[in-house]
């Protein structure tokens, strides 16, 4: 119950119990910082990351711990070793500029266009063949299919699992 009482104190907003919080979980949360940081200038930004998140919006990350799943320690271990990773990601330059990359590197040689697969007609039904050319030519999802057919969407999957059935076998049979 000893760590609940900080809590209900910290959640009501005295500035005594914040106080108390941090002197008894900072060493935690640095040590668990510690893990992910590349440098020790780092830990401490992301130490101060992790209590700003846990006060942000009127503690409500604080407010959602839940006693019955983990102590407190293990909570607040897991937000901050995750507080640091999406801090160092934000960090990380995900991409470079197009103007940045030299003219060399865009180069793209020329791609030659792959024959479709011919299949024997009698296959796959007309349905089935309709159906594989939405899926896959014209990237469409089973419930723009089912619209635009006017059937339902289980008809679509099912048809769409047949014909993948047929494929199999007819190509398994032919590879031998």
């Amino acid at each position: 119950m000893d760590q609940v009482d900080p809590l209900a104190g910290l959640l009501a907003g005295e500035k005594q119990s914040w106080d108390k919080f941090v002197r008894r979980y900072a060493a935690l949360i640095v040590a668990a910082v510690r893990g992910i940081a590349a440098s020790s200038g780092d830990v401490e930004d992301l130490t101060q990351e992790v209590f700003v998140r846990l006060c942000k919006d009127e503690f409500r990350l604080l407010r959602s711990y839940d006693a019955t799943r983990a102590s407190l320690s293990t909570w607040l271990t897991i937000v901050a070793r995750s507080t640091a990773r999406d801090a160092l990601r934000r960090r990380r330059p995900d991409s470079v500029h197009i103007d940045a990359v030299p003219e060399k590197y865009l180069k793209v040689d020329a791609v030659e266009p792959v024959p479709k697969l011919k299949l024997p007609e009698a296959l796959l039904s007309p349905r089935q063949r309709q159906i594989l050319g939405m899926i896959y030519d014209g990237e469409m999802d089973v419930a723009e299919i089912a619209v635009a057919l006017g059937i339902d969407p289980q008809t679509v999957r099912s048809a769409h699992h047949k014909a993948m059935l047929k494929l199999r076998a007819h190509f398994k049979d032919n590879s031998e």
